[in-house]
């Protein structure tokens, strides 16, 4: 049957594979090479030698902060981080049982309620709640990682990084340099990773001219998903389950492939060779076992990586090592990704910024699989259509 010109003559990649949306100053990514670029940065230079306040101020305002500009972003940053009272109700009220991701998502749509600039999409505001998310979403993971098990929560440093100050209010004790260090370069590896369907979500829901606040809740739900953010809880899992099996991970690995499952940390739609910032945790998760005087983690993830390689000819992505090394520094599982989100939202509001600078509504076409001419039958002669 006939159909429109425009839908037999636009072709279709699934999950818009390959496909360019919009341009982009923000990030670059070179899958075959290995490559990632913040705003003409590769990772391997920020990594380790700035910090994750430097890196928001990157990917915010275009370029690596003075002194003194570094200084005044970490002054706003610390100064934002009090929650509002509304959002430290809806905590108390939150069941102790909740996902740390649908808490989050939660509390960024009600510090709008908060917020008196929550509808100005100047870019002055954009920028000012951009800081705020920024300081307040460590502080709400936080809060309910001490809530849930039945602690109060503690008042935010008023000095620090954003990492010194997340590992403070996890544990209520000024954290160890070495475990400030690793936290903050794994912030800065997580800070933006061009159009990633979290990122995606946000600019979508922004190019409504929705608010800020609306794209966060968006991008923060799609982060959540377990082919996306929620991977690194899953690569956790499986560790500790070889671990408890006694089973070689060799043979544990071996067998569920056999069975056609799937190894969680391997593989990226992008990378076609190692993710750039899989090789730089590596090391850090390396470093941090010898601080710690422990192999065990790291001798399962080799073993892992080697069957890997020969079985599949995959490379661990970025969640590979990521979950290993937050288990070290004493962290739940399930805060992995919302750690994830509190470094992410620097990209994501990035991203938001750059959308409403020259703002067109995103809008792509679907093709049309169904059927067509379809007349309509009496309700008394139709058929059962649901078995």
């Amino acid at each position: 049957m006939a159909t429109s010109t425009t839908a037999a003559h636009c072709g279709t990649a699934r999950g818009l594979d390959g496909v360019i949306a919009l341009d982009s100053s923000i990030c670059f990514i070179d899958g075959r090479a290995g490559k990632l670029v913040y705003r003409g940065y590769d990772i391997r230079r920020l990594a380790g030698h700035v910090s994750f306040e430097e890196v928001a101020h990157l990917l915010w305002l275009g370029a690596l902060p003075t002194s003194r500009e570094r200084d005044g972003l970490s002054s706003c940053l610390c100064s934002e981080r009090v929650l509002p009272p509304l959002v430290l109700s809806i905590l108390e009220l939150m069941p102790r049982d909740a996902s740390p991701m649908a808490v989050l998502r939660t509390c960024v749509s009600a510090l709008a309620h908060a917020d008196q600039e929550a509808d100005d999409m100047s870019a002055a505001a954009n920028m000012r709640k951009s800081v705020r998310l920024a300081a307040r979403m460590p502080v709400i993971i936080a809060a309910f990682a001490r809530l849930r098990t039945g602690r109060e929560p503690i008042e935010p440093l008023t000095d620090g990084s954003t990492a010194a100050n997340f590992l403070y209010m996890l544990t209520g004790e000024r954290p160890a340099p070495h475990a400030e260090r690793t936290l903050d370069t794994a912030l800065v590896l997580h800070a933006e990773h061009s159009l990633n369907a979290s990122t995606f979500a946000g600019r979508v829901i922004g190019s409504t001219l929705s608010d800020l606040y609306a794209a966060v809740s968006g991008a923060v739900g799609a982060l959540a998903g377990a082919l996306h953010g929620g991977a690194n809880v899953r690569v956790m899992k499986m560790l500790k389950a070889i671990d408890a099996s006694g089973e070689s991970p060799a043979s544990w690995v071996r067998r569920r492939l056999a069975r056609r499952e799937r190894i969680m940390g391997f593989g990226h739609r992008v990378y076609k060779v190692i993710d750039p910032r899989a090789s730089i945790l590596r090391g850090m998760m390396q470093d941090l076992a010898k601080e710690q005087d422990t192999s065990k983690w790291e001798r399962i993830c080799e073993e892992i990586l080697e069957v890997m390689r020969q079985e599949k000819g995959l490379a661990p992505n970025v969640d590979y090592y990521t979950a290993p090394m937050y288990y070290m520094l004493g962290i739940d599982a399930d805060l992995y990704t919302p750690i994830f989100a509190m470094s992410r939202i620097t990209g994501w509001t990035a991203h938001l910024m750059e959308q409403w600078h020259a703002n067109r509504l995103i809008r792509p076409l679907a093709r049309y699989t169904g059927l067509h001419d379809l007349h309509v039958v009496p309700i008394s002669d139709r058929r059962v259509s649901v078995p």
